[in-house]
């Protein structure tokens, strides 16, 4: 279960303006502990100039997923509030698929959450020479939503929960050690370069689909009453 009592996660994007593909100002992340202990970390300059880049690049692909994307959303929404996820974390299957049931990657990853054959089988999904459920998109998701909900017990941030999909959590475990932090924006320099990378893609199209500003505020018992998105939803 997602602890109830751990951590209260406030994504301030009140200051983000986006005008056309441009971020502007400087949102915050603010991380707030059961002991209202507060952590703000800006929104660095290089950050900003990435989220800039990364959607003017790839604006038409964006744009592409956003007029197939209503079905999709629907289904993980669902599958999400069910699993008291918060349902944003759906923009992490716009960065491994594009939404695409029949992505496959170049290692052999495939379905619209990009899972390898043994992570498939490991969380009940059939993977043989006859069938392939990670295609499947009602299946897939539940496979994921089970795997977030597992990663998020075990690393207790959702920055780390990205950058453990990416890569397996023993990388994460390594820069934990390294950096002496649980804290994303401290370990992260320690991380490989693709789940750095993955973790300001899936913030990058957070905010291409979100829109101008948004508020966050994650908890177990908001998750898990998720009649409606519950998470960073635009206000």
């Amino acid at each position: 279960m997602i602890r109830a009592n751990s951590y209260k996660v406030i994504l301030l994007l009140s200051m983000v303006v986006l005008s056309g593909s441009a971020v502007h100002n400087k949102p915050a992340v603010v991380y707030v502990d059961n002991s209202t202990e507060k952590s703000s970390i800006t929104f660095n300059v290089h950050l900003r100039q990435y989220v800039n880049n990364y959607i003017r690049e790839n604006e038409e692909e964006l744009n592409a997923v956003r007029m197939r994307s209503a079905r999709p959303f629907r289904l993980i929404d669902s599958i999400f509030g069910r699993y008291g996820l918060p349902r944003e974390m759906k923009y992490l299957a716009v960065i491994e698929s594009q939404l695409k049931s029949t992505a496959v990657s170049k290692v052999g990853a495939k379905g619209p959450w990009q899972f390898m054959a043994v992570t498939a089988q490991q969380l009940g999904l059939r993977v043989d020479s006859t069938t392939d459920e990670r295609t499947h998109y009602y299946k897939s998701t539940v496979a994921a939503a089970k795997y977030l909900k597992d990663l998020y017990n075990e690393f207790g941030d959702w920055l780390l929960v990205l950058a453990a999909y990416n890569g397996g959590p023993a990388p994460v475990y390594r820069a934990m050690r390294k950096a002496g932090s649980h804290d994303y924006w401290i370990l992260e320099k320690y991380l490989p370069a693709e789940s750095r990378g993955h973790v300001k893609r899936f913030i990058a199209s957070h905010y291409y689909f979100e829109g101008m500003s948004s508020v966050a505020m994650l908890t177990k018992s908001a998750c898990e009453t998720c009649a409606t998105p519950v998470g960073f939803g635009t206000l």
